[in-house]
């Protein structure tokens, strides 16, 4: 693990599909907090995703207090704990379908919801996906939503105090 204090504010976990960003945000977690808090932002889209959202949930023990929010992360009673939010790609699906598309709204209410998480005093260890690395979206909408995901990942990146970048399950710190 990188880090072995625990601070206040963001740390922030990203890479590619399946290259081990959960797990190893649980890991940190327990590393910094022996109760630490599990927020998901999935909303349940189908039975296959409530297949994975029942394998993630059985990842995690009785030590976690797991939350479900799918948009208003900053509203929850976080202040002195150590959080994992998984994950930003979902969470921003949410605001995406909820404002029917237009990136400019999603945008401005999913950095006021970053901006009012961080007011509180909390380590937020926030999960995102690296989706622009891979081929281009066929469909507009998938194009946008890349767009979307670059500019929001670019942004909690830039307020967090350290970011990993997990590439087959091995975590490279690119910010420190």
């Amino acid at each position: 693990m990188p880090i072995n204090d625990l601070q206040p504010g963001i740390i922030f976990v990203t890479g590619g599909a399946r290259s081990g960003k959960s797990r190893y945000a649980q890991e940190l977690a327990l590393q910094l907090s022996p109760t630490p808090t599990y927020i998901a932002t999935a909303r349940k889209w189908d039975p296959e995703f409530q297949q994975r959202i029942d394998r993630h949930q059985a990842d995690r023990d009785e030590r976690w207090t797991s939350i479900e929010a799918e948009k208003q992360i900053s509203q929850l009673p976080l202040t002195g704990k150590v959080a994992v939010i998984d994950c930003v790609t979902l969470w921003l699906t949410n605001f995406f379908v909820d404002h029917q598309y237009d990136i400019e709204a999603c945008l401005a209410d999913c950095k006021q919801e970053i901006e009012n998480l961080l007011q509180q005093a909390g380590t937020f260890i926030i999960i995102s996906n690296e989706i622009g690395m891979g081929v281009h979206a066929e469909t507009e909408i998938g194009r946008k939503f890349t767009d979307l995901q670059g500019w929001m990942n670019q942004f909690i990146a830039a307020r967090a105090h350290q970011v990993v970048f997990m590439v087959s399950g091995i975590p490279m710190v690119i910010k420190q």
